[in-house]
């Protein structure tokens, strides 16, 4: 890590003068504190507990390049059709690290909600950026999310004004398509203001790239009496390294609900930080990962709860194939004036293989007496007393595993909420599995062309 290290510090002092908003005190005064602390402390490794089982050393490289420029604006139809499409959101686009949704910085809808790029929104809206900006984690972050600091160059911006309820979902897609080694920072900010409530849906996918290095942070304010829905995709190729780093912070009775859903990894960590900072605020996290060849996928979750009647969900699952490796670490707080706390966490696992690996540590921290709590997680493989019921019937065993895997698998997708999206989710659930966890050219799921059947019930013999 020392190479990595001093990497940084060339790399940084290089391309310093050259990262937006470089003049403006704050940011600036925020980079320079992230250098220093990444110098003095630096960076986690294996021996660190929350970062055992990432192999971080072993992937991270000492020499990325930075794309200081945004590529030339084309639309993104030419180039990209996304996965999750026909959905009827609002969609914006992010390509290599940049905003460049129809080549417009910022976006203000008639109800005074902004969307756009962070900078240029720290350039025409400092105050509201700045004041938000970093505030609820700063005693929280590890060193990369300090190295996010350090090089972010650009991110997503919402702001939702008190009151204002948006009706049509924002979909945000964040595409890496580059020839280059590319390490890309990206930070983002939503910030939602009193009953105000929103749906959003990220997806991180990769088209063109060599070894690329995701390192985003994102930031989500809700204050009192709004609502969040937040959905995170995740498709990405299989030499590709990202970190997520999500920083909730909700205050009374405000809900929070999020599912992330990984179809493809190289090696990714998804970090959710959960803050419920005052009372009858309700967070709701899902998560679903899908892993098989040499992918890693390491779920963080953190939730905090600080003051009295709060409530928290937590339901994870994952199926590891082949040679794969899964690690979940659930950590749950109850600080000892969160009386009347309710937090439950479930973690399932399937591995379809002796060589997968699924690791898995659920913990409760409870310093309050009035509590409802629990926890729990289970590593197994497929029942095969259904394997053999639906075998008795007459299916073939890989449609079996597949019809059984997409049983285990569509209760995480079932919680979302966006009609169109659950739809979408439950068909590249199948495909996804029967593609390639189990391929049978006689699938019960096809993952080539859409076929459609029909079948003639005589109503008259029932």
């Amino acid at each position: 890590m020392e190479k990595f290290i001093q990497y940084l510090r060339q790399t940084f002092a290089e391309v310093k003068s050259k990262l937006p908003n470089d003049k403006q005190s704050k940011v600036s005064t925020l980079r320079e504190k992230a250098l220093n602390l990444i110098i003095s402390e630096g960076l986690p490794n294996s021996k660190d507990e929350l970062w055992r089982h990432f192999p971080i050393e072993k992937q991270i490289s000492s020499s990325y390049d930075i794309q200081l420029d945004a590529d030339p604006y084309q639309p993104v139809e030419q180039y990209f059709k996304c996965n999750v499409s026909d959905i009827n959101t609002d969609m914006f686009t992010m390509l290599n690290g940049w905003y460049v949704h129809k080549n417009a910085p910022l976006t203000t809808f008639p109800n005074g909600v902004i969307v756009g790029s962070i900078m240029a929104a720290v350039e025409q809206y400092p105050e509201l950026v700045l004041s938000h900006l970093t505030k609820f984690y700063s005693d929280k972050a590890d060193k990369f999310v300090r190295l996010n600091e350090l090089l972010f160059n650009d991110g997503f911006f919402v702001y939702v004004p008190d009151e204002v309820s948006v009706e049509k979902p924002m979909q945000f897609v964040s595409i890496v398509n580059s020839p280059q080694k590319l390490m890309i920072n990206n930070h983002n900010l939503v910030i939602l203001g009193r009953n105000a409530s929103l749906s959003l849906v990220q997806c991180d996918d990769s088209l063109q790239q060599d070894q690329s290095f995701t390192n985003n942070v994102s930031e989500m304010i809700l204050e009192e009496g709004s609502h969040l829905h937040f959905y995170k995709m995740e498709n990405k190729d299989a030499q590709t390294m990202e970190l997520n780093h999500v920083f909730v912070h909700q205050k009374g009775h405000s809900t929070f609900f999020s599912n992330a859903i990984t179809f493809n990894a190289g090696i990714l960590r998804n970090m959710i930080h959960v803050d419920l900072a005052e009372p009858f605020a309700d967070a709701k996290l899902y998560g679903l990962y899908l892993v098989d060849k040499k992918q890693f996928v390491d779920n963080q979750v953190y939730v905090n709860h600080i003051v009295p009647d709060c409530t928290s969900y937590q339901l994870y699952k994952g199926i590891a194939d082949d040679e794969s490796h899964a690690n979940f670490n659930g950590h749950i707080v109850v600080r000892p004036q969160a009386q009347r706390t309710s937090a439950y966490q479930t973690n399932k696992n399937i591995a379809l293989t002796d060589d997968a690996k699924i690791t898995t540590k659920p913990f409760l921290e409870i310093y309050a007496d009035d509590v409802k709590c629990s926890h729990g997680a289970t590593i197994g493989q497929l029942d095969e007393e259904a394997l053999f019921y639906l075998k008795s019937r007459g299916i073939c065993e890989r449609n079996a595993r597949a019809l059984l895997m997409y049983a285990f698998a569509n209760e995480v997708v079932n919680f979302v909420e966006i009609d169109s999206l659950r739809e979408r989710l439950l068909d590249m659930t199948q495909r996804r599995l029967s593609g390639e966890l189990s391929a049978c050219s006689h699938c019960a799921f096809p993952c080539g062309e859409e076929k459609s059947f029909s079948f003639k019930i005589d109503l008259s013999k029932i």
